[in-house]
């Protein structure tokens, strides 16, 4: 595929072979056991391999079946499991959180160690180590703790007490729900995405933070939480700002989908914040928006050619919340629930 060259695409009559390829990882999806039988023995000519059977794990993802309903869920509790036993959290007096991030926590480089005898202190916390840990699990299955890790990644040269208590924090809201994954139910492949932003939300920078989520079907394929590049002066710049980001991935998403024989008529892209969205459909507040660098009014020529369609969602009901900010418990199961996870 020209969109992801570790993906390979074979189409027949009326079937078709994916073959996904990570270095050494390999996993092949198919409509016609025939043809994957054929494919792994033409493969076996030329390649050492093993064939594992019935695929049940990639790249530290456990992949489970319901005969049920035809169902596939990939989860990470076997190594999350393994994280809390290398840090030795896996006492019954680790009381798991009901959220990925406190209200309370407000980290910003205040907190960071001052002294040498502060940072010696800290030197001893395996802070990196559990930060990585906790990003590869949100790239692969947990877009629920995105932002989390966003915020407290970006003080892993000079991690303080209360950073750490944030940590562990994340922590402990993963052993409560280890066993909670990515459900994919096999319905339409319909793609839609949503954006969102949260004006000022650094409090060191005063930069906002930009949250996307893309789903398939109803579960999500893709998302991001990251600081934006600029310092924004309005919530509609904020807002607009995110939208042009995740536009990109749409575009992306959308060419990949189309290799793959999945073409739709409408690809929406969902914003909680009604001036953002007339701002990238009209350029008629031009007077106020001189200063937005030219890259984000990259939108403006998508929805025009018709590439992408930008629409307005009630912001109860944006997904992408949990991507820019701290969300309430009942917030939190709705964003949940609309990016396909369950246990």
């Amino acid at each position: 595929c020209q969109m992801d060259h570790c993906c390979y695409l074979k189409k027949f009559s009326n079937s078709y072979i994916i073959l996904l390829l990570y270095v050494d990882d390999m996993l092949i999806a198919g409509s016609d056991m025939k043809e994957i039988s054929r494919l792994k023995k033409q493969m076996s000519k030329e390649f050492e391999m093993k064939d594992l059977g019935p695929a049940r794990q990639i790249l530290g993802m456990s992949i489970t079946r319901s005969k049920k309903d035809g169902s596939v869920t990939l989860s990470q509790d076997k190594y999350i499991g393994k994280v809390f036993e290398r840090f030795g959290m896996n006492s019954e007096k680790t009381k798991p959180r009901n959220t990925p991030l406190g209200s309370h926590l407000k980290l910003t480089k205040e907190q960071c160690p001052r002294t040498e005898e502060e940072k010696a202190d800290m030197a001893r916390v395996p802070y990196a180590s559990d930060v990585g840990s906790l990003m590869y699990a949100m790239v692969c299955t947990r877009p629920d703790i995105a932002h989390a890790v966003g915020v407290v990644s970006r003080f892993m040269s000079n991690p303080g007490r209360e950073h750490w208590e944030a940590v562990k924090w994340v922590l402990r809201y993963l052993k409560g729900t280890s066993k909670m994954g990515l459900c994919f139910k096999g319905k339409d492949v319909v793609l839609k995405g949503y954006a969102d932003a949260d004006l000022g939300g650094c409090k060191d920078t005063f930069k906002s933070t930009t949250g996307y989520v893309f789903t398939v079907g109803g579960t999500a394929v893709s998302w991001m939480s990251k600081l934006q590049k600029s310092v924004a002066l309005s919530t509609t710049e904020a807002e607009y700002m995110a939208v042009a980001e995740a536009s990109k991935e749409l575009v992306w998403l959308k060419a990949f989908l189309k290799e793959l024989g999945k073409n739709q008529a409408d690809y929406p892209l969902y914003c909680d914040n009604e001036s953002a969205v007339k701002l990238a459909k009209n350029p008629v507040y031009h007077g106020k928006t001189k200063h937005i660098g030219m890259r984000y009014h990259f939108v403006r020529g998508l929805i025009s050619e018709g590439s992408i369609s930008l629409k307005n969602v009630p912001g109860a009901k944006n997904p992408a919340d949990m991507f820019t900010k701290v969300v309430v418990l009942d917030k939190l199961k709705l964003c949940i629930a609309s990016a396909g996870l369950q246990e």
